[in-house]
């Protein structure tokens, strides 16, 4: 299975141009637009003190408490009498995060910081982006789930459980009202991160797409949900562990299944009616299926299927400008055939649809798709989702189907690896590629690094600098002879990490309160990173934005969102939605969650909003929930 990784600060388009956007201060009120429900300028108001306030994540700023809030609120004597900034407190927390001696160690400290204070945390994030990526997310992400049980201090998130579906309901209910929530991440726990069932574990992946969800695109983090759905494992290690948390029993299928995803689904639209729904990690067999179930009827996205078809399309049209190539003319083989690969197909497909106003049948025409039984024809047993790319039988009869064979065969000028198979895209298949055309497109994405098709280095040594790379891994630029006259450049090599283009999808959709979210959206979401490229301006530069850039890139991405949307007519919020490009990206922004101190504004319980009672994501803090 094709996993996205941390990326790789990419420096040198830092050079030519900056996209970064400039945090809004503490309290900043110079917007146009002050009074939208999710406005981040001016002061918050709270309705707690003393002890509550300290205990509530989104609140409690310790040391940085003003002499006038620790008296206002009940402060004086529950905190050291020094009054420190945001900065000072991220130089602690990263001082002791330094401290811990190894990168498990580093995560549990990270989610510590989380429990207690959510802009330190975000802040600290922020600042050593590249250093931490990888901790809060794969692969150190991976390794607290597999120790989920072992590490477990205190819960966090909805766990469901497939033999108590009638809690369903009753169990949702407690997070909040219909207002309360904006962004719900679901698994099963079953395809976690390339390591497979992790049953019960699985929860710590909903709540690290969260925090993704934040830290790239401003989602408001106390009005987010991470869920899991409990249905028992196959992972036999877990099976026999006393320590484990989650149901003990072989994972639950078919009809039994199916019913609690359904139960979830339609409990989640009914109590949170805005609430955008992410599934993550389901395993090969359901992802698309549910997905492909339930998109015509709510806001929902598979970050599998269309956020890795999503980043990877994005490269492909970026380099396609660059090699001056049209995107109706593009012929691609992708070797491996599972979720990502045919996710990357569905959407390069649905592109070339749209561009050349073709069905989506005779997109496909231009797509192979090739496992281990060889080119995917229709005499091979398939799923669902290949079955649109199988060719006919009869058009291969006595030729071979191997990737070279077909390369041989097809000419194509897009190569998209998925396959976890090392080493396939040999000297003899790189070369087959570039006879054909002058500068090929050429995707390496398995990961980890050791089951990469082939290395950067390898490629454009193969081609001569030719080819236009992005990998699912970070690897360092490349040095070789291939500038004007044999002068050496370093080409740099974009990472393909669906971080760049998941959060902006969803923060556009949140926005815009969409009732679903259409292809057109997702091919607007493309064009919004792919416009960004930094190789549009240099061709040795990488073909994606960095991560550096994440945020300035979600606000591009949700504006094209957003306006596709309106265009699609599922957009409930176009009344209100700025006409101007500029003003929409400040509403965007406006509505984009800083890690800041803001001021506390005290304001009487009675009449107070949940938010301001502490009480977002506090379960027990409503006073009836259905039963």
């Amino acid at each position: 299975m094709y996993i996205a990784r941390p990326l790789r600060l990419a420096g040198s388009h830092l050079r030519r141009r900056s996209f970064r956007t400039t945090a809004k201060m503490p309290s900043d009120t110079n917007t146009k637009f002050p009074h939208l429900p999710l406005g981040t300028s001016g002061p918050i108001d709270c309705a707690v003190s003393g002890t509550v306030l300290l205990n509530t994540p989104y609140f409690n700023r310790g040391s940085a408490h003003s002499a006038e809030e620790r008296r206002e609120f009940n402060l004086t004597g529950l905190l050291p009498s020094s009054i420190q900034t945001l900065e000072q407190q991220v130089e602690r927390a990263y001082q002791q995060y330094s401290s811990r001696h190894d990168d498990l160690a580093k995560n549990t400290f990270l989610t510590s910081v989380k429990e207690q204070n959510l802009v330190l945390y975000f802040r600290l994030l922020q600042d050593h982006m590249k250093e931490m990526f990888s901790i809060v997310y794969t692969p150190t992400e991976g390794d607290a789930i597999q120790n989920f049980s072992r590490l477990f201090r205190r819960p966090e998130g909805c766990f469901l459980n497939v033999n108590d579906i009638d809690r369903v309901p009753h169990d949702l209910a407690q997070w909040g009202r219909p207002e309360d929530i904006d962004y719900i991440v679901v698994t099963d726990g079953e395809e976690i991160l390339g390591i497979g069932d992790q049953g019960a574990g699985g929860i710590l992946i909903s709540v690290a797409k969260l925090v993704l969800t934040t830290l790239c695109a401003g989602i408001h983090p106390n009005r987010t949900l991470p869920v899991v759905l409990d249905c028992g494992t196959d992972n036999e290690k877990l099976l026999n562990d006393e320590l484990y948390l989650g149901l003990r029993q072989k994972r639950e299928r078919g009809k039994k299944y199916d019913k609690l995803v359904d139960e979830f689904v339609k409990s989640a639209r009914k109590l949170f009616p805005h609430a955008y729904i992410h599934f993550e990690d389901f395993g090969l067999e359901n992802a698309r299926r549910i997905l492909d179930h339930y998109r015509a009827e709510i806001p929902c996205f598979n970050d599998d299927v269309q956020g890795t078809g999503c980043v990877t399309l994005a490269a492909i049209m970026a380099g396609l400008h660059v090699s001056k190539q049209k995107l109706r003319d593009t012929k691609m083989v992708i070797f491996g055939a599972g979720t990502a690969g045919v996710g990357i197909a569905d959407q390069v497909r649905d592109a070339i649809a749209t561009e050349k106003g073709i069905s989506k049948e005779d997109a496909a025409k231009q797509i192979w798709l090739i496992d281990k039984p060889g080119l995917l024809t229709t005499e091979t047993d398939l799923d669902h989702g290949q079955k649109t790319y199988a060719k006919e039988t009869s058009e291969w009869d006595g030729k071979e189907r191997s990737l070279l064979s077909v390369i041989k065969e097809v000419h194509p000028n897009v190569l998209i690896g998925t396959s976890t198979v090392p080493k396939s895209f040999t000297e003899e298949v790189i070369k087959e590629m570039a006879k054909h055309t002058e500068r090929p497109v050429i995707l390496p994405l398995s990961n980890p690094t050791r089951l990469h098709e082939a290395v950067p280095k390898d490629i454009l040594q193969w081609t001569d600098g030719r080819a236009l790379i992005a990998t699912g891994s970070p690897f360092d630029p490349v040095k070789g002879p291939w500038g004007a006259d044999g002068s050496e450049v370093e080409i740099e090599v974009a990472e393909c990490n669906n971080s760049v283009v998941f959060p902006g999808i969803g923060l556009g959709a949140v926005l815009s309160r969409a009732s679903r979210v259409t292809d057109k959206m997702l091919v607007a979401a493309v064009r919004g990173v792919a416009d960004l490229s930094p190789a549009l301006r240099d061709d040795t530069a990488p073909l994606l934005p960095g991560v550096e850039d994440v945020r300035a890139v979600s606000v591009r991405v949700a504006r094209e969102v957003i306006r596709a949307a309106v265009e699609d007519g599922v957009a409930a919020e176009k009344d209100s939605i700025p006409a101007n490009d500029d003003d929409l990206d400040e509403w965007i922004r406006e509505q984009m969650w800083d890690p800041v101190y803001r001021p506390l504004r005290r304001v009487e319980p009675g009449g107070a909003s949940r938010a301001a009672k502490a009480e977002l994501k506090v379960v027990g803090s409503l006073e009836r929930v259905e039963k």
